[in-house]
């Protein structure tokens, strides 16, 4: 790398501006930890049948059309979980075929609702409702104290010293960086607490 390795070619050789990644870091550098680009994590795991349990239980406390329902999905789960009308869709039809869904009587618009069966059902279940939410209730990784999101957060930032700072701003980043290297090592150094 010799030379200015913050220079036009940037640290991994190509132009930062226009280059072959925009603006953000090459895909390996934002592939480390597992980590997505800019740093955002997954959400939740989403189950077989827990759409099914969703549209049920969305169902349960007002009618809807099927843009509502993927809209409740998504304001229950704190938009982590947003659905695609393909997965919603079908089994909504899937619901009216076992006669726990139908439309509601006399509408213009095709507003769904739980039928006396779907009701029973969704009250005969309250633990498959409940379980559908129970992940988008539970402490992230990140609460829990997961580096892997600040990582990437971390990495974003230095990404865009290097393609757009000054030399300025790139020297003080890296006695930022040395001193928080330091201090990282400095805690492995201390040991566990007793």
């Amino acid at each position: 790398m010799g030379g200015s390795s913050w220079g036009g070619g940037g640290p991994w050789g190509h132009q930062h501006r226009g280059g072959p990644w925009g603006s953000g870091p090459p895909p390996w550098v934002a592939g480390l930890f597992g980590l997505a680009q800019h740093g955002q994590s997954r959400g939740p795991k989403v189950r077989r049948g827990d759409v099914r349990a969703a549209i049920l239980d969305v169902l349960s406390v007002e009618p809807m059309n099927g843009y509502q329902i993927i809209q409740q999905i998504a304001e229950r789960s704190g938009g982590a979980w947003k659905p695609s009308p393909g997965s919603v869709y079908p089994t909504v039809q899937q619901l009216e075929d076992e006669g726990l869904v139908g439309p509601v009587a006399g509408e213009s618009r095709r507003l769904l609702e739980l039928t006396a069966a779907g009701r029973a059902y969704v009250q005969e279940h309250p633990e498959e409702m409940a379980a559908t939410w129970r992940p988008f209730n539970e402490p992230t990784e990140e609460d829990t104290g997961d580096l892997k999101p600040v990582i990437g957060q971390v990495m974003s930032a230095v990404w865009q010293i290097i393609v757009s700072g000054t030399a300025q701003q790139r020297a003080e980043a890296a006695e930022i960086l040395a001193e928080t290297r330091r201090r990282l090592y400095g805690l492995l150094a201390e040991g566990d607490p007793e």
